[in-house]
């Protein structure tokens, strides 16, 4: 069974907590919410660890809460709220409304389903997921191009410095 911290209020977005990833959703009201899935009907949600692809196509669905979530944890968090003025309610759930059914781009990184929601929320959208996860990517691809020039460093012999004399 899945646990929240309080009852949602339309509006609201709803973070999923899947194995590797959050999925997100706007709360409508009377158990629905809307978010981005995959324009796979077999699939329920999009990942970065579902296909080995960052960018494809998405769908907006309008589901029970319950369906969504499935047995994973999920909670109201309306974290941007610190930062950003949500739209009013009514303005929120008439823009989630007018999305329903149409497909959409899927990208991990600039286009996933929290941007979606935010976008419906606060009328600008933003992933924390993406930019730390992107932030991560970035990173390690540091520390691999440092490895690498300290291993071809490691190759490159010095000169011999009997030769230099002659």
């Amino acid at each position: 069974m899945s646990r929240r911290r309080h009852q949602p209020e339309p509006g609201d977005l709803i973070k999923i907590k899947r194995s590797v990833y959050q999925h997100w959703a706007l709360y409508l009201g009377d158990g629905y919410v809307v978010h981005l899935t995959s324009a796979d009907e077999g699939i329920r949600c999009l990942s970065a660890s579902s296909d080995t692809t960052l960018s494809k196509k998405a769908k907006v669905k309008k589901q029970l809460l319950k369906e969504v979530v499935g047995n994973n944890d999920w909670e109201v968090n309306n974290k941007y709220d610190r930062s950003r003025t949500p739209l009013p309610v009514k303005e929120i759930i008439k823009r989630a409304e007018s999305y329903i059914d149409r497909e959409m781009s899927y990208d991990v990184l600039c286009e996933n389903c929290e941007h979606f929601v935010t976008m419906l929320r606060y009328g600008k959208s933003v992933s924390d997921q993406a930019r730390i996860g992107f932030g991560s990517i970035l990173s390690f691809g540091a520390v691999v191009c440092a490895g690498i020039a300290v291993a071809c460093a490691a190759f490159v012999s010095p000169r011999d410095k009997s030769r230099e004399k002659k």
